[in-house]
C-alpha cells in the first residue's frame, strides 16, 4: 500500500461533493423507483427514423424539421458528422445525416450541405459507405439491390450447430440480420423525391479481402445468382419462419430487443410481407418508438436504446457506497423495481445453454428475450446491499443463471455463452459493428465481482473466471474495455473483480495495472481514453479528463489498497470539477456499443461513478 500524508482538507470536500451529487442523485429517482439517463448516441439514429418514417409512408413535415434541427445541431464546422463528440468524421453517417437534411428541404447547393457532399465525395461517396448505409440507399432507389451481399431467408433453416445459423451471431445483429433476409429477398424500391447523384464518385472501392473473406466474396457472387430463380417453395417457407420468429420477438413495448436497429428493420420487413399500419405489431412497434423520442429546444432526437435497468443498479450501488443504509426509502424503492424487472423466461439465450433455468436482468424496460450478464451481475450487487427480504429469491434465480452462462473458456459474454463464431465477421454483409459477443474482460470482471461477494470466490466458475482475466491482461498491464471506453474501463472494472475474488494486492497482476493507471493519469489529476483508442493504439490511455474515467480508475487503485498521491490528485479533481448542483459535465462519450463504430454518452455515468469513487475514498478515510 502507497501513503501520503492524510489530507484532512481533500476529506472533508471529497465527503461535501459527495453530498452535493447523493441528492442531485436522489432527485433524478422515479416515482416508481428507477434512475434513467439520456443515452446519446449519433444522428443515424434521427436519419433513420425519417427513412423509417419515409418508408412507410407517414413522415410529418413537423417530425422532419424537429429532427432535421437536431442533426444541424451536431453537424461539424468542416460540414462533417461523426461518430462521437470529438471524433473523426464518419463517411456513413456524414451521408445519412445528409439525405436526411435533404428530405426536410435543405437545398443542395447551400453552405452547409456542399461542405458535407465535398466531404463525403473526397472520403469515397456512396460506394465507399458501409453495408448498412447502402441498403438504406437501396430501399430508395440511391443503390442497386444487385450491389448489395446476399443474406438469403433460407439461413432460418440452418439448425444451430451448424455455422452461420442466426444464433452464431450476437443477440443485436441476429435480431437485425431476420428482417434484413427479408428486405433483401423482397428488394422493395419506394423512390425519394431527392437525388443524391452529388454523393456518388462513380468509383468502386478497391476489393481487398483475404483469406475466409475472398471465400465468402466467391460465396456471395453465387448467392447472386440464386437470388435470380430461388427454390419458391423453400423461399416462401423460409419467409414465413422469418416473419414468425420477428413477431415472436417483439417486446411488450413494441420494440425489438430495446434497441433502434432491429426494431426498424423489423418494422419495414413486415410491412413489405403485408402487415399493413394497422396491423397491431406494427401498431405497437410504431407507437414504442416515442418513449425513445427525446424532444428540447435543439429539436427532436431518438437515442437507439434505454438503459433504466442498469442505471438503475449502478445508482444503487453509487448510494450505497456513500453511505446509504440498507433500509434507505430510496434504495427499497428502487430494489422493488428492480425485482419486478427480473427475466423470468427462456430467450435465445437458451439455445446454447437449454437446461438452464432463467434468472436475471435486462438493460431496458421491456426485453424479456435478452437478459445480460452484465446487467445481471450489477443487479444482484444492488439487491445484496438492500434489506428486503424478496430480494432473496431473485438474488438466487440470478446466481445460477450467471454460473450457467460462462463460456467454454471460463470467460463472460454479455448476452449469450460461447458466441465465438468468428466465421460471421468475415462476411461482406459485416463491415460495421461488432456481430458476435465473445467474453469480454469487464463483463467477466463484473460476475466475477457479483459472485465473490456472494461468497462464491472459491467456486470452481469464479476461478475459471479469474485465470481467463489473468490471461486476458495487456502487456502493459491494462485491460481492455468492451462496453466502455476502453482500457481505463477494463482496468477500473477488473482490479475491484479480481481484489473481490481474493486475489492479493500485491500480486504482480493487480501492481502492473496500479502502474499502468498512475502512468496515464493527467498532469490535471484526472483519467480520460479517447475513443479513438479502439482503432489507434497511440490513444490508450490518454483523453480529456472526464468524470467517469476518473472515478473508473480510482476504483481499481483504491481496490488496491492505494492511498496514493495519485488517488488524492483523483479525487481533487473530481472535487474542483464539479457542478454547484453536485453533477458533473462530461460531453465525451465513455460507453461503447461497437468498438470502433458506433458509440454512446450515458449521461448517468458522470454522476454515479463520481459517487462510487468518492464514496469508497471516504470509507477508506475513517
Amino acid at each position: 500500500m502507497t501513503t501520503t500524508e492524510e489530507a484532512p482538507g481533500l476529506t472533508r470536500a471529497a465527503a461535501a461533493a459527495v453530498e452535493a451529487a447523493r441528492e442531485h442523485l436522489l432527485g433524478l429517482q422515479s416515482p416508481e423507483g428507477w434512475w434513467k439517463g439520456e443515452l446519446e448516441t449519433n444522428v443515424t439514429m434521427d436519419a433513420e427514423d425519417l427513412l423509417l418514417r419515409q418508408f412507410l409512408g407517414i413522415r410529418t413535415a413537423e417530425e422532419t424539421e424537429e429532427a432535421a434541427r437536431w442533426i444541424r445541431s451536431q453537424q461539424r464546422p468542416d460540414g462533417t458528422w461523426a461518430n462521437f463528440r470529438g471524433g473523426p468524421a464518419d463517411l456513413s453517417t456524414t451521408i445519412e445525416a445528409y439525405l436526411a437534411l435533404r428530405l426536410a428541404g435543405d437545398p443542395a447547393d447551400a453552405d452547409h450541405m456542399l461542405a458535407a457532399a465535398k466531404y463525403a465525395r473526397d472520403a469515397g461517396g456512396i460506394e465507399g459507405s458501409r453495408v448498412f448505409t447502402r441498403i438504406w440507399l437501396a430501399l430508395f432507389g440511391q443503390w442497386s439491390w444487385d450491389d448489395l451481399p446476399v443474406m438469403p431467408p433460407e439461413l432460418m433453416f440452418l439448425p444451430s450447430r451448424v455455422p452461420l445459423n442466426v444464433y452464431d451471431w450476437a443477440c443485436w445483429a441476429r435480431q437485425t440480420i431476420v428482417p434484413l433476409t427479408v428486405l433483401g429477398s423482397l428488394r422493395p424500391v419506394r423512390p425519394l423525391p431527392v437525388d443524391l447523384a452529388e454523393l456518388r464518385t462513380g468509383v468502386a472501392p478497391p476489393d481487398d479481402a483475404k483469406g475466409w473473406g475472398r471465400v465468402f466474396n466467391a460465396l456471395d457472387r453465387v448467392l447472386h445468382v440464386y437470388e435470380k430463380a430461388p427454390v419458391r417453395p423453400l423461399r416462401r417457407a423460409a419467409m414465413r419462419r422469418a416473419a414468425d420468429w420477428i413477431i415472436a420477438r417483439q417486446e411488450a413495448d413494441g420494440c425489438w430487443g430495446g434497441i433502434q436497429p432491429p426494431w426498424v428493420y423489423s418494422l419495414m420487413a413486415l410491412n413489405v410481407l403485408g402487415y399493413d399500419l394497422g396491423h397491431p405489431v406494427v401498431e405497437r412497434g410504431l407507437a414504442g418508438l416515442e418513449r425513445f423520442t427525446i424532444r428540447d429546444e435543439r429539436g427532436r432526437r431518438l437515442e437507439a436504446c434505454q438503459s433504466p435497468v442498469w442505471d438503475t443498479v449502478l445508482a444503487m450501488n453509487a448510494l450505497a457506497d456513500a453511505g446509504a443504509a440498507p433500509d434507505d426509502p430510496a434504495l427499497v424503492r428502487a430494489a422493488r423495481w428492480v425485482i419486478g424487472e427480473e427475466v423470468r423466461g427462456p430467450g435465445d439465450w437458451s439455445v446454447r445453454r437449454p437446461g438452464l433455468p432463467p434468472g436475471g436482468w435486462a438493460f431496458e424496460f421491456d426485453n424479456d428475450v435478452y437478459p445480460d450478464t452484465d446487467d445481471t451481475a450489477e443487479a444482484i450487487m444492488a439487491l445484496r446491499r438492500v434489506s428486503l427480504p424478496e430480494a432473496e429469491a431473485p438474488i438466487e434465480r440470478a446466481v445460477r443463471w450467471l454460473e450457467g452462462m460462462a463460456s467454454k473458456d471460463g470467460g463472460y459474454g454479455a448476452f449469450d455463452a460461447d458466441n465465438t463464431r468468428e466465421l460471421c465477421t468475415k462476411l461482406p454483409f459485416c463491415d460495421f459493428g461488432a456481430v458476435i459477443d465473445p467474453p469480454s474482460a469487464d463483463v467477466t470482471a463484473h460476475v466475477v465481482e457479483a459472485l465473490a461477494k456472494e461468497g462464491l470466490a472459491e467456486s470452481t466458475v469464479v476461478k475459471r473466471a479469474v485465470v481467463w482475466l489473468l490471461k486476458a491482461q495487456e502487456a502493459d498491464g491494462s485491460w481492455f474495455g468492451r462496453w466502455g471506453a476502453n482500457h481505463v474501463y477494463g482496468t477500473g472494472g477488473v482490479v475491484p473483480a479480481l481484489i473481490a475474488a481474493g486475489v492479493r494486492p500485491e500480486k504482480p497482476a493487480i501492481r502492473r495495472a496500479v502502474a499502468w493507471l498512475e502512468e496515464h493519469q493527467n498532469p490535471d489529476g484526472g483519467w480520460g481514453e479517447d475513443l479513438r483508442s479502439y482503432d489507434d493504439p497511440a490513444w490508450i490511455g490518454r483523453g480529456e479528463s472526464t468524470a467517469s474515467q476518473t472515478a473508473w480508475a480510482l476504483l481499481a487503485l483504491l481496490a488496491a489498497g492505494e492511498r496514493s498521491a495519485a488517488v488524492d490528485a483523483g479525487v481533487r479533481w473530481l472535487v474542483e470539477n464539479q457542478r454547484p448542483d453536485g453533477n458533473w459535465d462530461e460531453d465525451q462519450f465513455t460507453g461503447t456499443g461497437f468498438p470502433g463504430d458506433f458509440y454512446i454518452n450515458y449521461h448517468l455515468y458522470r454522476l454515479v461513478f463520481p459517487i462510487s469513487a468518492l464514496g469508497r475514498y471516504l470509507r477508506g478515510a475513517t
